[in-house]
């Protein structure tokens, strides 16, 4: 029973621990202590990284930088390696120089660690510097984010600072004045590393703009900006600070602290204060969506849309594919060469920090439409990443390379004033929310009328928790905090992009909530991926065509209200005119698309002889160009199945024998332009430019991870006797109107 209740919660170890549970006891750091034999060795990740925590294996011996070979390598021997660099564990390792090829010695072959060396010196080798390997061989490890508690650096080569990589247990920024201190998110402050279990200031007589520019790229914020030197002054001589050992050297791109070298060990007087300086300030510029205004506070939706670049498919604020506009169409970037430098440079243009991780595979979804941009390399100081040198060519790469990031984002601490109580693991529960009632502080809960996917949205992304799963308008069944059972929040409207539920338009404090709370309290699933529907434009062009149809064909059709209003006092013997086309609708997301009504309250079409999983699933609609809406059609869920899969991918859904329905990931759902409803209604319009739009999931019943692209837009021409569509494209915003950029000869977009 022991040996099952531990596997059991294991798999919830990395979400941590609710409110109320004690945390396990963590493990104070004890500085190795070496034999005078033992070989005095340093220890870096470096090559082409797509984290901070990750790389190849480089050891310092000897005045000399090498690698590691990985002959025999094992985890154990990637755990001494991250310990040693003060990394609570290793997560992985690579052979074969994933990370690229090293230079000079092959300083360690043939390793045999146990885990429990306290240095990669100690573990059996053949010796330092014997190896019969090559550079393609050198290994690549993988560490957790988690640094060990109380870690101090101890810095076993005095003479060889600089070829040193900085090596703390954290950092942070701690405003100072009290004006900061009130602020949220926090941009000015003291810099303070964490070093043996202690905070310490850096002196700032080495400090420049470049390290500033990392401090605040860590942070989230894409710049910074000068800062008034005179009342810090002040500051400092009231109180005494304590200051690190070392200067910090980095040189502006680099997306992590621990990636800077260390610099020359401070002059510190006799009485600990820093010689001609003062303690490292610095102050950082947020970017427009964190910033606060004088008139609205935050920016209460994040805003999506950006000029050239964009972030689609991500959970939370700050994550997402790559995609950027070129001769009016947006597009993806190839993963090749895709680097920790390139990411940074799309999380500043966007108004973030550095980038956490370059992520390649299409691991936030596959895009449509063309690949823009391939083998981008970046300095890390670009405005933007158009301006990075690329190739223009993309042969070879499909969608299943999309490049995407997740970058640095300000902590506003939304987190702090929202919970999910009750539930059976971290990932659902009863939301409840803090709020200010009476003077003091108090949780309870939202009411769940007009509760729905949307506000389960934002719920999932201010916990961190990825996407809502399911919205819940009854939450009985997860018995929340007792204390927390009034209703604080009632009438919750939210657009979807809201980075606080709070953000969200709701009643404030005059409260309106019929049901009450309690067990009739709003409540959420989340699950860290979605599917993400996207209609194929091309194949709305190819297949639409005009039909006219006797309405004695047409009586199915007519029962499920496919026909406009006009046909309900038509004899059976006139004829309807049906713009018809097929749509072809992929899953590009994480997981597979499933109607969110369970099989036995399917609804059977006895006309038509099948079962209905949803009853809207697409909207047709043909609106004049000044926006007036002109004919439209719907069509529910015929049946979700897999029509076609992308090469390697099984097909999982099949409507045949009262099947499951719904869409693989990888695979698409085609809705032939000869099947019932599959229409729009032409009969009563007048020949002339329309714009025709189809619209799938449109209440929003089955969350998905992008929503922007479930429209697809075509301009429709209709001269009476024939029918033609074209300029079809996916998204709300109509790029017929848009401004076109385009390649100049440098290889760059303008």
């Amino acid at each position: 029973l022991l040996v099952f209740s531990s596997l059991a919660l294991a798999q919830y170890e990395h979400l941590g621990y609710p409110p109320g549970y004690p945390d396990p006891e963590q493990e104070h750091y004890i500085a190795p202590q070496l034999s005078p034999d033992t070989p005095r060795i340093q220890l870096r990740l470096a090559g082409d990284k797509r984290k901070h925590n990750e790389g190849r294996v480089e050891v310092f011996y000897n005045n000399e930088w090498g690698t590691v070979c990985d002959d025999d390598f094992t985890i154990h021997a990637a755990q001494v390696v991250c310990r040693e660099l003060g990394y609570l564990e290793a997560i992985s390792w690579s052979p074969s120089s994933k990370y690229g090829k090293g230079q000079g010695p092959i300083w360690f072959d043939n390793l045999h660690c146990t885990g429990k060396e306290k240095t990669l010196a100690l573990c059996p080798s053949n010796g330092i510097g014997v190896s019969d390997c090559k550079h393609s061989e050198d290994v690549g490890v993988v560490c957790s984010d988690k640094r060990i508690p109380g870690f101090k650096f101890v810095n076993t080569l005095p003479n060889h600072v600089e070829n040193l990589d900085i090596q703390v247990e954290d950092v942070r920024i701690r405003a100072i004045l009290s004006s900061y201190r009130k602020r949220i998110p926090v941009t000015e402050g003291y810099v303070e590393v964490k070093d043996g279990g202690k905070w310490k200031q850096i002196c700032n007589t080495e400090w420049t703009q470049l390290d500033s520019r990392v401090i605040c790229g860590m942070f989230g914020f894409p710049g910074e900006r000068k800062y008034n030197a005179r009342v810090y002054k002040m500051f400092a001589r009231r109180r005494k600070p304590t200051y690190w050992d070392y200067a910090v050297n980095c040189t502006g791109n680099e997306a992590h602290l621990s990636s800077c070298k260390l610099g020359q060990a401070s002059s510190l007087k006799l009485n600990g204060t820093c010689a001609g300086g003062l303690p490292v300030v610095v102050s950082c510029v947020p970017g427009r969506d964190f910033a606060p205004t004088s008139m609205t506070g935050f920016r209460k939706a994040f805003r999506q849309e950006q000029p050239l670049v964009r972030l689609r498919g991500g959970a939370i604020v700050g994550e997402g594919r790559v995609e950027v506009l070129k001769n009016g169409e947006w597009g993806t970037i190839c993963d090749d060469s895709w680097s920790l430098l390139s990411a940074t440079v799309v999380c500043r243009e966007l108004g973030f920090g550095t980038a956490i991780e370059a992520l390649s595979g299409g691991r936030l979804g596959q895009g449509m439409g063309p690949v823009h941009m391939n083998e981008v390399q970046c300095t890390g100081f670009e405005k933007s990443i158009t301006e990075c040198v690329f190739n223009k060519e993309a042969l070879g790469c499909s969608h299943e390379e999309d490049a995407a990031v997740r970058c640095n984002v300000p902590s506003m601490g939304f987190q702090q004033s929202l919970r999910l109580s009750g539930g059976r693991n971290p990932y659902e529960g009863r939301v409840e929310v803090l709020v200010e009632r009476n003077g003091s502080l108090v949780w309870g809960t939202v009411c769940s009328e007009s509760w729905g996917t949307m506000e389960a949205m934002v719920v999932c992304r201010q916990l961190g928790l990825g996407f809502a799963s399911n919205a819940f308008q009854e939450t009985w069944y997860w018995p929340g905090e007792v204390s927390a059972d009034n209703v604080v929040m009632s009438g919750v409207r939210c657009s979807g992009t809201e980075m606080s539920l709070s953000h969200c338009l709701h009643h404030g404090a005059h409260l309106s909530c019929a049901k009450g709370g309690g067990r009739n309290a709003a409540g959420v699933s989340c699950s860290e991926t979605a599917p993400d529907l996207v209609l194929n434009p091309q194949v709305v062009e190819q297949t639409t065509y005009m039909e006219d149809r006797p309405m004695f064909m047409l009586q199915c059709a007519h029962e499920e209200d496919c026909l406009s209003s006009t046909a309900n006092q038509v004899p059976a013997n006139s004829y309807r005119r049906l713009l018809r086309f097929s749509s072809q609708i992929h899953n590009n997301g994480q997981s597979d698309f499933r109607p969110k009504a369970g099989r036995h309250s399917w609804v059977w079409h006895d006309c038509h002889r099948h079962y209905h999983s949803m009853e809207v699933f697409t909207l047709y609609d043909l609106f004049s160009l000044n926006g007036t809406k002109v004919a439209e059609g719907h069509k529910a869920s015929f049946c979700l199945e897999d029509s076609e899969c992308d090469e390697g991918i099984e097909k999982r859904y099949e409507c045949a024998n009262f099947g499951d329905q719904g869409i693989t990931v990888g695979c698409w759902d085609t809705y032939r332009h000869d099947i019932d409803c599959q229409w729009v209604d032409i009969t009563d319009i007048k020949p002339g430019d329309y714009i025709f739009q189809i619209v799938i999931n449109p209440n929003y019943e089955v969350p998905e991870s992008d929503y922007t692209n479930n429209i697809l837009k075509c301009r429709c021409r209709y001269d009476g006797h024939r029918v033609w569509m074209y300029s079809c494209h996916n998204g709300k915003t109509s790029q017929l109107f848009v401004l076109v950029s385009h390649f100049n000869v440098d290889n760059q977009i303008i």
